[in-house]
C-alpha cells in the first residue's frame, strides 16, 4: 500500500516552484546503513514508485538485512478528471509525491554483502524515474 500522510492540515497545497537543479545539503550521506541509493538529478518521486522500489528490494533480499526509507511523500498533487471543462476550481488529489534534490539518499541497507546490495539497488533503480547511483560507507580507520 502506498505511503501517504495519516492526516494533513490542508488537503490541497499550492504548487510551489521547485528548484530543478538544486543540490541537497541535508540527507545526502549515509546515516543508518552501509549501502545506499542516491539520486543524481532533482525531481519528484511518487508514493507508488517508492513502494514499488521497496517491494522489489524485499522480494530480492527476503528477510536478510535491514532497510531504511529516507524520504516520505508529503506533497499532494492534484489533477482534474479527463474531458472536464475549464474552471470549476482545483482538482482532487491524484497522488502524493516527494520532491528530492540531487544527491538525496532514498534507501539504505545494512547486514547485506556488497554484491547483494548492488543487485538490490539495481532492481530498485528500474522502478525510480530519476538517475541513481549506489554509495557505500567508507571503512573507518582508527
Amino acid at each position: 500500500m502506498p505511503l501517504l500522510p495519516s492526516r494533513v492540515k490542508h488537503r490541497k497545497q499550492h504548487t510551489r516552484g521547485f528548484r530543478l537543479n538544486h543540490v541537497a545539503t541535508r540527507g545526502n550521506s549515509l546515516a543508518f546503513g552501509d549501502f545506499g541509493i542516491q539520486v543524481l538529478e532533482s525531481g519528484k518521486i511518487s508514493a507508488r514508485q517508492l513502494e514499488a522500489a521497496r517491494v522489489a528490494a524485499g522480494h530480492y533480499l527476503g528477510r536478510v538485512g535491514k532497510m531504511w526509507i529516507r524520504i516520505f511523500p508529503h506533497t499532494p498533487v492534484t489533477k482534474h478528471p479527463a474531458e472536464s471543462r475549464m474552471g470549476s476550481g482545483k482538482g482532487e488529489v491524484d497522488y502524493w509525491c516527494s520532491h528530492v534534490d540531487k544527491g538525496t539518499v532514498i534507501f539504505e541497507f545494512a547486514g547485506v554483502t556488497e554484491d547483494q546490495a548492488r543487485e538490490t539497488l539495481r532492481r530498485q533503480a528500474f522502478k525510480l524515474p530519476l538517475k541513481t547511483r549506489m554509495i557505500k560507507r567508507e571503512a573507518l580507520i582508527a
